[in-house]
């Protein structure tokens, strides 16, 4: 999974950048301070790993990762070119899902690109400059459709979808906003949108309000109210304690959310959240070469999550050994789990579950 942070600059995004993924990317109190995104690499935390190489003792453990890149902050006309934004832009479309960083608090010692800390405002800037950027590739689009439909009337209804996306954008609306069938999904995926990607918006608050509460945080609530209208994900999140947690150990980590009354750091919710968003689940395999997690999509039948470990797995399919991840703790072993009826012999039609621990059966 690849997630671009982006946001105006000056709101923190390097800066919680830095704190989750350790990268030192260059942070600093003026715009533009990062030109040529910076990519970090975070392991997923996930203790059901921890407790299988505990049981397996493995040679090796490999985690589920996630992919954290820091775009260059984004300027109105963007989309025409400022602030190098067409470079920008570009670096957004390849990513899985965007975390726009937000600017909840106040401080005069931190420069705002526009004055004033507004995130209406500043939410806005970012969206349009993406929607205008989209309005030019539907147009490309409607243009070689019209094209072909000469010869082929068929493209009739690929043309009408994509006339109600260039309508939703002309209105300031991102394309994720409509609802789609199954056939359009599979026409929209191919235009491959910057505003039909899943938003998470990470509101930056002080660390006050942070950890008193934010119920009070006017500018928190305002995010909170357009996320929801647009149908995105939001979480308060302090950059500032973020990098205070990211220069700790474990033990001293663990010490310091316990002060401040936090059970998880912002990466373990960053990462939680941005599963959700994107519909995501982790199988897991165990054995004494490897105990590994697997990320699929919800809704993954069996061929298809074996298919994830190797191609020959798919195609030579011939059952999945399940067992789910709390029974084979409770049992302590597989061979007790075995003998207790839990371990399942699952065909192909089977629908994979978060945390189901398995050893697919295959032969090509």
């Amino acid at each position: 999974m690849k997630l671009g942070i982006v946001g105006l600059p000056n709101v923190g995004k390097s800066t919680l950048f830095n704190a989750i993924t350790q990268a030192g990317a260059e942070s600093a109190n003026y715009p533009f301070c990062t030109i040529e995104p910076n990519v970090g690499i975070v392991d997923v935390p996930d203790e059901r790993v921890d407790s299988l190489a505990k049981m397996y003792n493995p040679k090796k453990v490999t985690r589920a990762y996630i992919e954290f890149v820091d775009i260059a902050g984004l300027v109105k006309g963007a989309s025409k070119g400022e602030g190098l934004g067409n470079k920008f832009l570009s670096h957004i479309r390849e990513v899985d899902a965007i975390v726009h960083v937000v600017r909840c608090f106040d401080d005069t010692n931190i420069t705002h690109v526009n004055g004033s800390v507004d995130p209406a405002r500043d939410i806005e800037t970012i969206n349009l400059e993406l929607i205008f950027s989209d309005i030019e590739i539907i147009e490309r689009r409607i243009d070689r459709t019209k094209k072909a439909m000469k010869g082929d009337k068929s493209l009739s209804k690929e043309l009408e979808l994509l006339e109600r996306v260039k309508d939703a954008l002309e209105n300031g609306k991102p394309a994720r906003s409509l609802e789609y069938s199954p056939e359009e999904k599979a026409i929209m995926k191919e235009i491959s949108l910057i505003s039909l990607k899943p938003v998470l918006y990470a509101a930056n608050v002080s660390e006050d309000d942070f950890t008193k509460g934010i119920e009070n945080n006017k500018y928190y609530a305002k995010v909170e109210e357009i996320a929801k209208e647009e149908g995105s994900a939001v979480m308060p999140v302090s950059a500032r304690i973020e990098e205070e947690i990211s220069q700790l150990d474990k033990e001293e980590k663990e010490m310091f959310l316990s002060e401040l009354g936090i059970n998880e750091s912002g990466l373990d919710r960053l990462i939680k959240a941005s599963y959700k968003l994107l519909g995501l689940i982790s199988f897991l395999t165990a054995g004494e070469p490897e105990v590994r997690a697997w990320t699929i999509t919800k809704g993954t039948k069996a061929p298809q999550a074996a298919g994830k470990i190797h191609s020959d797995f798919e195609r030579g399919f011939i059952r999945a050994e399940v067992v789910a991840y709390k029974d084979l703790m409770e049992c302590g072993s597989m061979v007790a789990a075995k003998e207790k009826g839990l371990v399942r012999s699952e065909g192909k039609e089977y629908v994979m579950k978060d945390g189901d621990i398995v050893l697919f059966r295959f032969n090509v």
